[in-house]
């Protein structure tokens, strides 16, 4: 517990040294943490995460332009009261700072959460944050799920909230771990992407990458970090600022 506050400590000096400079992106990712997801996939997860980040094409990719950093916050979501951020914003300008960011997830011990899938919620939470960063030139919020929502607003709801700021919003869907039959498992990550194709991502470059169980999170998760560190054109000037923007209140309606 010592060593992990020492990190998170470090990563929030990082912050406040790097946060004058320019910022060619701000990467917010959602790690669903809901009551489908059990203690060992947790782990996969948040130790996938982790490896994404330090394989070697994303390592690159995030070190490439240290004078204009991406920016990176992870936060965890389940129900509707339990979006807990788990990395601050975080200035990627040196490899040390990668480093202590990797550090700090794989540190990173499960909390009690309920175990509701508040989609809808989780991607208004990401926003949130994002709103935050207004002045970097991309915006990515990135939602990681292994199921539909069930409370709250439905995440079609929210798509309109979120276009309007130009945020971009991808999705890395998790199918089941050890189904029955190929073929069943391929039909409901087929169907769950689908899901989340219609009533998740938002941007005309925004895509859903596919994990099969939450062993391949790692390989899966890396390479949508390649492909959205990618799709930014280097050298292109800071965005205009988006106008403040506060959610609307909570929906009645949920997805079944």
């Amino acid at each position: 517990m010592r060593a992990a506050a020492l990190i998170m400590a470090c990563c929030a000096g990082m912050i406040g040294a790097s946060a004058q400079g320019a910022c060619r992106q701000a990467l917010a990712l959602g790690l669903d943490v809901s009551g489908s997801v059990d203690a060992l996939e947790y782990q996969l997860q948040m130790d996938g995460l982790a490896e994404a980040l330090d394989s070697g094409r994303v390592r690159q990719a995030l070190l490439q332009m240290p004078s204009a950093p991406v920016h990176l916050l992870v936060y965890e979501w389940s129900g509707p009261e339990d979006p807990a951020v788990i990395l601050p914003w975080t200035a990627i300008d040196s490899a040390s700072a990668l480093d202590a960011v990797i550090g700090h997830l794989r540190a990173t011990e499960r909390r009690l959460a309920s175990p509701g899938t508040a989609l809808g919620l989780a991607m208004r939470e990401g926003v949130a944050h994002l709103m935050e960063r207004r002045d970097c030139w991309k915006l990515t919020l990135d939602i990681s799920g292994d199921g539909k929502s069930n409370l709250g607003i439905r995440p079609v709801d929210v798509k309109p909230e979120v276009e309007a700021t130009g945020i971009t919003i991808n999705a890395l869907v998790i199918g089941a771990d050890a189904p029955s039959f190929g073929d069943a498992r391929q039909a409901e990550i087929s169907e769950l992407s689908a899901y989340f194709q219609n009533n998740v991502i938002v941007g005309s470059d925004s895509f859903v990458e596919t994990a099969l169980g939450f062993e391949d999170y790692a390989a899966a998760m890396a390479r949508k970090l390649e492909r959205e560190l990618e799709t930014l054109i280097l050298g292109k000037g800071p965005l205009p600022r988006f106008p403040d923007a506060t959610p609307a209140p909570d929906g009645a309606q949920s997805s079944k």
